[in-house]
């Protein structure tokens, strides 16, 4: 008898292991996240992968994998670091005759964005690009084919406020708006991606190649001046069909990401250009903001608003060292300075407003125009023949000259 027991023994200890397993898998199953049915098996028809998982600057990127055949394959890559954008809705609507002025933000803009797109649709971007300004970022998508719902932009939350532009210049951002429901908060935020990267070029590029098999692949290099940090990369054909994978992007030693911004830029180079800027600058009676705000723009691309802005507290230095100096060698006025300093006051507050309401292509052609008048005045006041006319300016000029030496040799 005690025999017979122990022959069920062995029986009894697997029958008891087999529920145990079973109930631990059933406690897993119930605490997984549950999945869309249709986008698990959209995500099973495509494969995404990358040659590597980290890069750095100016590096190309490999993407391969395998989708539906004979569906279009796009490609969406994104920075995990955002930025904030901003954007005044000051156009007339053509049905009320109305200006809206609206400020719509978001802080949810990724620092880099691209997407993707066959290589047989090239003509389509060339043709965004041939509308210079007045391209749309929502209407280029639809007649991609792409749905934006399903993409990045999607997931952004959008602030709008009602304003006016006497309330803009007071310093006031409006009324906040009543929160947006997700169409329109994704039709709103396509115009925020479009101020943030300004070209069609930037945002689309025919780069996949799709093969009859359905296997695709696509190069992409990675501009200068990117965030660092983690990448998404999301292959898809639709919203429901869609794959990800990610890599990391490195920046090199002396290169920093600015977040405001949003890129990185080396550091020694701003340092050169200020120094040498300044020098010029003060001599010329300013602190060289003026030189030194078309640089930001030409030579690393700095977003206008940023470059206005960042220049400012930074001629706070040079005008504290040269104000120091030119008072010591008697060159300054102080009543005529500080006359002209409370207008000054006021035109401080006012235009980083009016910097704000306008666009990159204003503020450059107002900014050059400027330039160019002063650049002007400034050479025909040292023509010989209008030197030779100003015998007062020759007379002031050989006693600052007695002064500074005078100063020396103090």
């Amino acid at each position: 008898m005690m025999l017979k027991k122990m022959y069920y023994l062995p029986g009894l200890v697997v029958v008891f292991a087999s529920l145990l397993v079973s109930d631990a898998l059933a406690r897993q199953d119930a605490a997984a996240p549950k999945s869309d049915g249709k986008s698990a098996a959209g995500s099973a028809r495509i494969a995404v992968q990358i040659d590597k998982t980290e890069y750095g600057q100016e590096a190309t990127v490999k993407i391969t994998g395998k989708a539906p055949k004979g569906k279009p394959v796009f490609i969406e890559v994104a920075s995990e670091k955002t930025v904030a954008v901003r954007r005044l809705d000051s156009k007339r609507d053509k049905e009320t005759g109305k200006i809206p002025y609206i400020f719509y933000t978001s802080e949810d803009v990724p620092a880099y964005y691209v997407t993707l797109i066959p290589k047989g649709m090239s003509d389509k971007v060339e043709a965004l690009k041939a509308q210079k300004d007045e391209w749309s970022y929502s209407g280029a998508l639809k007649d991609l084919g792409i749905d934006p719902a399903g993409l990045r932009p999607a997931a952004a939350k959008v602030e709008r406020r009602k304003t006016s532009i006497i309330a803009v210049i007071a310093g006031s951002r409006g009324k906040l708006m009543e929160p947006l429901d997700e169409k329109g908060s994704v039709k709103s935020v396509l115009p925020l991606y479009k101020s943030r990267f300004k070209s069609p070029a930037r945002l689309l590029k025919p780069v996949v190649d799709a093969k009859p098999d359905g296997s695709f692949e696509a190069s992409l290099k990675l501009p200068k001046g990117i965030a660092d940090g983690t990448y998404t990369v999301t292959a898809f054909t639709d919203k429901a069909a869609k794959t990800a994978t990610s890599f990391t992007m490195v920046l090199p030693a002396g290169t920093w990401y600015f977040k405001r911004a949003g890129m990185a830029m080396n550091i020694f180079g701003p340092f050169i250009m200020a120094l040498l800027v300044t020098m010029l600058g003060v001599l010329m009676g300013a602190g060289g903001g003026f030189i030194l705000t078309p640089l930001l723009l030409w030579v690393y691309g700095l977003p206008h608003t940023i470059a206005a802005g960042t220049v400012l507290p930074t001629v706070l230095f040079s005008q504290m060292s040269g104000i120091y100096n030119y008072n010591k060698i008697k060159f300054i006025s102080w009543k005529l300075g500080l006359t002209m300093g409370a207008a000054m006051l006021a035109g401080g507050f006012i235009g980083p407003v009016i910097t704000q309401l306008i666009s990159l292509s204003q503020y450059k052609s107002w900014f050059g125009g400027v330039l160019v008048i002063l650049a002007g005045l400034m050479l025909w006041q040292t023509l010989p023949a209008q030197m030779a006319r100003n015998k007062h300016e020759q007379e002031i000029l050989k006693q600052f000259k007695k002064k500074a030496e005078g100063a020396k040799k103090k």
